[in-house]
C-alpha cells in the first residue's frame, strides 16, 4: 500500500465499564477517578472517567488495523488530552497522513485525534510510524 498525504481512517467504540476495569487491570492504574463511583462523583468530572490511554489505544487500532494496517510500527506519538471520556461515550479515533517523511524507509507522519459522540475533541496529537508492508509473494 502506498500512503499519500490526505488519506485517513477511523475506528469508533462505545466505552463500557468493563473497558475501564480491563484497562485498570492490565496497566495497574486503579485511581479512584476510574474505578470508584463515590469518589469520582466528588471530583470535578462528577463521574468516573476512562484512563487517558484508552482513546490513545483506539488510535493504535486505526494505525495497526486500518491505515496503513498490519506491519505498522509506532516510532512516536504525542497527545494532548482535551476532555474526559466517560462510560457510555462513543469515541472515534482518526489518523490522517500529513507527511511522507521517507517513502523508501516507509516512514510517515499522521495527525491523530479522538472525538466523542458530541463531536468534542478528547485527544489531539501526531504519530510517526514505520510501515513494513507484508512481504511480496516470492512463489510467483
Amino acid at each position: 500500500m502506498e500512503l499519500r498525504v490526505g488519506q485517513s481512517a477511523s475506528f469508533g467504540k462505545t466505552v463500557s465499564e468493563s473497558d475501564i476495569y480491563g484497562m485498570a487491570g492490565i496497566i495497574g492504574d486503579f485511581n479512584s477517578l476510574h474505578v470508584n463511583q463515590l469518589e469520582a462523583a466528588r471530583s470535578p468530572f462528577g463521574d468516573r472517567i476512562a484512563h487517558a490511554l484508552l482513546p490513545a489505544g483506539f488510535i493504535s487500532t486505526v494505525l495497526g488495523m486500518y491505515l496503513p494496517g498490519s506491519g505498522t510500527v509506532y516510532l512516536h506519538q504525542s497527545l494532548d488530552f482535551k476532555a474526559p471520556v466517560k462510560i457510555g461515550d462513543t469515541v472515534t479515533a482518526t489518523a490522517a497522513v500529513t507527511e511522507v517523511i521517507d517513502p523508501v524507509k516507509g516512514i510517515y507522519r499522521f495527525r491523530t485525534f479522538c472525538e466523542n459522540q458530541r463531536g468534542e475533541l478528547v485527544a489531539d496529537g501526531q504519530a510517526v510510524i514505520k510501515y513494513l508492508p507484508p512481504e511480496a509473494d516470492t512463489n510467483k
